[in-house]
């Protein structure tokens, strides 16, 4: 987990900013930024967490049948992984289209096929499973997940566990703010401000240092 935090923290993938918070769409402020999107522009580091991610499939996962990214985070990576491990792919759409086939789930999925869904980010779990659900109800039958990084917040958690969804991610937000430390991203008092807000969103007493 150390050595993709340090990439993540890198290639600025991920920002952290408890000085500075960002501002969800719901009005939260957050010490941190996540876009995995960035790791398709370097070469080199894509390659370490494309590595690390099908052989997190083939550890936890050894009787995957095909992937089945995210759309659209996870698509790419999914392509990239099932090229590594020699598996079919497709993404299922957060919801079905309005025209032609009224496809939410592109590619060929079988009855009973063993697939792992692949995602970038897991915060609270909501955009994962309306990927699980309709796999699901296609048919299919969903290993787990293997995802890039996770928040580890209560909300997600508890949303895989009542879905009996397994996710295990590369990196978490406790491994990357310890490294952070290290790295001199940030200063070790902030460690805590992290961890606080991610056991609690909606609880802003952490901007207050």
């Amino acid at each position: 987990m150390n050595e993709i935090a340090k990439v993540l923290l890198k290639i600025k993938a991920v920002f952290l900013r408890p000085d500075e918070p960002f501002t969800w769409a719901s009005g939260i402020k957050s010490p941190i930024y996540c876009d995995n999107r960035l790791i398709l522009s370097y070469p080199e580091e894509r390659n370490i967490v494309e590595n690390s991610m099908a052989e997190y499939v083939k550890k936890f996962y050894p009787e995957t049948e095909a992937l089945m990214g995210t759309s659209t985070a996870g698509i790419s990576h999914a392509a990239l992984i099932a090229e590594r491990l020699n598996l079919p792919m497709g993404y299922v759409r957060g919801s079905a289209k309005d025209h032609g086939r009224k496809n939410q789930i592109e590619g060929k999925v079988s009855a009973g096929e063993k697939v792992v869904v692949i995602e970038d980010l897991i915060s609270t779990g909501g955009s994962v499973l309306e990927c699980v659900e309709p796999l699901r109800e296609a048919g299919a039958h969903v290993l787990g997940i293997v995802s890039i990084f996770t928040y580890g917040m209560k909300k997600g958690l508890e949303r895989l566990a009542n879905a009996k969804v397994e996710n295990h991610s590369l990196c978490d937000l406790d491994t990357l703010v310890k490294v952070a430390v290290e790295e001199g991203y940030i200063k070790p008092e902030d460690e805590k401000r992290l961890l606080k807000f991610r056991d609690n969103p909606s609880d802003e007493s952490w901007l207050k240092g």
